[in-house]
């Protein structure tokens, strides 16, 4: 009876070891998960356009400013940022081309990997089409942010830089990116946090956006976001004159 029980021991103790073992979901599994979280396929192909409203900060100048954000499927967007003291930031997206204005370095024309970023931005259905828009993918394993775990996927695009996805292992939705940009100041490290998801026409969207950099850190907070809202295309266009 003893050796009965030392073996049976033996072979619980070597099996144990399976039943601990959180298997790694597969790259796919993660990316559906995800559509699921922020309300499926379906309710994100009924939207074709998004207006945001909201408050813009930069916490380490004690800066502030309201913002107003346009996209319009399949591929335009419009930032306005009017920051006090310091004037009017845009950066806008055509479909095929892209532009940006600020006081400091003027408007100029965006070209190179800074297009290829704006154009990848402005994709509308972006949050559905991220194996067709990063065609190399790359599981990293799990992380431990502030939030709670999530998982690592190394995204590299046809065209451009390589970007990281933070996907939070519990809900499924994107918490974190992390890319190089490029600017009139030269290359930059960026990580961009999304928080405080909220539920608008069936789709879930985060209203407070944080991104720190190199150069600098502030955070976005909508107030209010509205869906299928006509918008005109020459909206995206860079200003007359300019």
């Amino acid at each position: 009876m003893k050796k009965v029980l030392v073996s049976l021991f033996l072979v619980l103790a070597a099996i144990a070891p399976a039943f601990g073992q959180d298997k790694a979901p597969t790259i796919d599994q993660i990316l559906d998960k995800y559509v699921q979280a922020i309300g499926g396929k379906a309710a994100v192909e009924k939207l074709n356009s998004r207006v945001g409203k909201g408050n813009f900060e930069v916490p380490a100048f004690g800066a502030n400013g309201s913002l107003d954000a346009y996209a319009k499927a399949p591929n335009k967007t419009l930032m306005i940022i009017n920051i006090d003291g310091f004037g009017v930031v845009q950066q806008g997206f055509t479909g095929t081309a892209g532009w940006s204005s600020d006081p400091q370095s003027g408007m100029r024309d965006l070209s190179g990997s800074e297009l290829a970023a704006a154009k990848l931005d402005a994709e509308f259905h972006r949050d559905i089409k991220l194996k067709e828009l990063f065609p190399k993918m790359e599981l990293k394993g799990k992380e431990k942010l502030a939030t709670g775990e999530a998982y690592v996927i190394v995204a590299t695009p046809a065209s451009g830089t390589a970007e990281t996805f933070y996907f939070d292992a519990q809900s499924g939705l994107l918490v974190r990116q992390d890319a190089t940009r490029e600017s009139p100041q030269g290359t930059m490290n960026v990580q961009v946090l999304f928080e405080d998801y909220k539920e608008i026409d069936g789709v879930k969207i985060p209203f407070t956006i944080k991104q720190n950099s190199d150069a600098i850190s502030f955070v976005i907070k909508f107030t209010e976001i509205k869906h299928n809202v006509a918008i005109d295309e020459a909206k995206f266009n860079k200003p007359a004159g300019q």
